[in-house]
């Protein structure tokens, strides 16, 4: 029987794993040798030490931060939700980064595109301090305070902002698909350190553009007479196989002998739909070359079926992982070609390019400070981006992909998911939006905390309720508009919801007693069953967005969720051996237990027993 450990995903040993997997000759007594290494990427040690390299004060700290393993948990707060049976979104409160690495296991390569708005380092906007000991005290305590700044007197102004931002782009980029982008905006305090940390994370080569937006008509009473109407908009791809489409899109395309003039690109050759309802397309693909195997996905089947791959592959549009050495790729894809993409593209749009020339209508800050002033009927946040500017965004990295997840993680006024909303009710998709705010509080002079929202995240939230709102009320009279999601379920970080043993040494006898009787309460004072559950969910790796149902077996109450990858049940309280013969009778295909659920050894052995025989993988946490 599995044992989950209650930790994130281990960032560094699945990087471990994988670099055995590329070069297992460089592992000696299970250490890297690092020369070696290096000269099998063609690297060859010279005795001149001197190179370039971008390097400040704390950056080894912040990388060992990054990949830290957290112990916290995302409670959920149906309370603040809308929609919570139905959505697919999701608003998270927490400080990002103890939030990204809880999202590790669940979302891993999963996130179309990332949007980000982080802080400026203005010298007036920063209140992330990574320095805590325990990352969940430091949230309790960052929430418990008024936004803290980080002057240029301070004597690390650069390098805490750096700090602040490394190990949080490093654990960004593990949730993008392999096709997916990252968008960062940005002004000129910070330009020239983002892209340098930019290419270090997400490599030079993935550099896709900076796209120049003009905020503001210029003003005349300014420094040096210059008025700064722009910033930035950096984009970086998580690898070579991004395609963002924009009225034809902007794609890598490879060029090879085996098609001479005929350039070529990839893409996903299969769909988000199950065996069930594709059952022609659920089918073992075989290359005929090597006559290697490739299983359908019984919830995500081919996009083609048995009898159409031979003319597909004849003309030269299938391709296999092992067809090319620098394709990075693990199952067959789609090729496409780029005259039939020009072809296409010019009949419907006449052009194929995107130019970092931004679109006037995408609008400039005013217009953002607008429409939440609309929304709200009163100023209760300023700055905030355009709904259009988010939503061009979006469209060109999710044309082909109207399923994807969106992420912004520095979610502020919650701009990206009234984006998400507005372009799938012009365009009938089903993009789902995951949003990050710290619950930084509102100043106690300012419209929002006398209007009663005492945090950034109470204005997010209803943001999005009163938008999704509007939305669906000024599309009426569109035909699907009824299903519309415009809901989104709500998560707070929290510290673990275990009891954990206080193993500090004494010989109080009285103390001893109090841990032994505070470790029959399993869960922490004040929480639920159902916190834990989500706790379980996500250090198992399900979406949070999974269908969780209370059920009964013989008067043993369990939790079954249902998820694309898993159909699982989770245990809770101590069990029968009649409650588990009904457990093994249901859909379960994995159950989980907590260490409470077996009264004894014979429990525990029996259950094991009983629910392998029927094929189900068993679990303790």
């Amino acid at each position: 029987m599995d044992k989950i450990d209650g930790m994130t995903m281990n960032i560094e040993q699945a990087n471990v794993e994988k670099l055995k997997e590329v070069f297992p000759e460089v592992f000696a007594d299970g250490k890297v040798d690092f020369d070696k290494l290096q000269g099998l990427l063609g690297n060859y040690i010279a005795t001149d030490n001197e190179k370039y390299s971008f390097t400040w004060k704390g950056k080894t700290d912040s990388l060992r931060l990054a990949q830290k393993r957290s112990t916290g948990t995302l409670r959920p707060s149906m309370a603040d939700s809308k929609n919570w049976d139905a959505t697919q979104n999701l608003y998270i409160e927490g400080d990002n980064l103890e939030v990204l690495k809880l999202l590790q296991t669940s979302y891993l390569n999963s996130v179309k595109m990332i949007y980000i708005d982080p802080p400026y380092n203005t010298g007036h906007d920063f209140v992330y301090n990574d320095s805590f000991a325990d990352p969940i005290s430091q949230y309790k305590e960052v929430t418990g305070q008024a936004t803290r700044s980080n002057p240029e007197t301070a004597g690390r102004y650069h390098t805490n902002w750096l700090n602040m931002m490394y190990p949080r782009l490093k654990l960004a980029r593990n949730l993008l698909t392999d096709d997916g982008v990252i968008f960062i905006s940005i002004d000129d305090n910070e330009q020239a350190n983002l892209k340098k940390i930019c290419d270090e994370v997400f490599g030079e080569d993935n550099f896709v553009a900076v796209f120049p937006w003009r905020k503001r008509t210029a003003k005349s009473d300014v420094p040096f007479g210059v008025s700064q109407d722009y910033e930035w908009i950096m984009a970086y791809a998580r690898s070579q196989n991004f395609i963002a489409a924009i009225e034809g899109g902007t794609r890598k395309y490879f060029t090879t002998p085996d098609f001479p003039g005929r350039p070529w690109r990839i893409h996903d050759l299969t769909k988000q739909t199950s065996a069930s309802e594709r059952p022609k397309s659920f089918f073992t693909l075989v290359n005929p070359k090597t006559g290697k195997e490739y299983p359908a996905n019984p919830n995500r089947t081919w996009a083609i079926t048995k009898d159409t791959f031979e003319g597909y592959y004849k003309q030269g549009k299938i391709v296999f992982p092992d067809d090319y050495d620098f394709l990075n790729i693990t199952q067959p894809a789609f090729r496409y070609f780029k005259d039939d993409d020009e072809k296409k593209a010019g009949e419907k749009f006449g052009c194929i390019a995107v130019s970092t020339n931004l679109p006037k209508e995408i609008g400039m800050t005013k217009d953002g400070t607008a429409e939440i002033t609309e929304l709200f009927e009163k100023k209760v946040f300023s700055f905030s981006k355009p709904v259009a500017l988010l939503k061009f965004l979006i469209s060109i990295t999710t044309k082909f992909d109207k399923d994807a997840i969106v992420l912004d993680f520095f979610s502020g006024s919650a701009t990206t998911a009234h984006a998400v909303m507005q372009l799938n009710a012009e365009d009938g998709g089903n993009i789902k939006f995951i949003c990050v705010q710290l619950p930084e509080k509102t100043d106690e002079q300012s419209e929002a905390y006398k209007a009663g929202y005492t945090n950034i995240c109470e204005i997010g939230k209803e943001r999005i309720r009163r938008a999704g709102e509007k939305i669906k009320q000024d599309n009426k009279d569109k035909q699907g508009i009824e299903n519309l999601d415009i809901g989104f379920k709500v998560f707070k970080l929290d510290s673990s919801n275990l009891v954990k043993w206080d193993n500090t040494p004494t010989t109080d006898v009285e103390e001893v007693k109090k841990r032994v009787q505070q470790s029959l309460f399993y869960l922490v004072e004040g929480r639920e069953d159902i916190d834990l559950v989500y706790e379980v969910m996500l250090k198992r790796g399900l979406p949070l967005t999974s269908t969780v149902e209370e059920c009964v077996f013989d008067g043993v109450k369990a939790f079954f969720v249902n998820s694309p990858s898993d159909k699982m049940l989770i245990c809770l309280d101590p069990v029968t051996i009649s409650a588990v013969e009904k457990m093994a009778e249901s859909t379960a295909e994995v159950c989980i237990f907590a260490d409470r659920c077996f009264a004894d050894a014979n429990i525990l052995s029996n259950t094991d027993e009983i629910l392998k025989k029927k094929d189900k993988k068993v679990e303790m946490f």
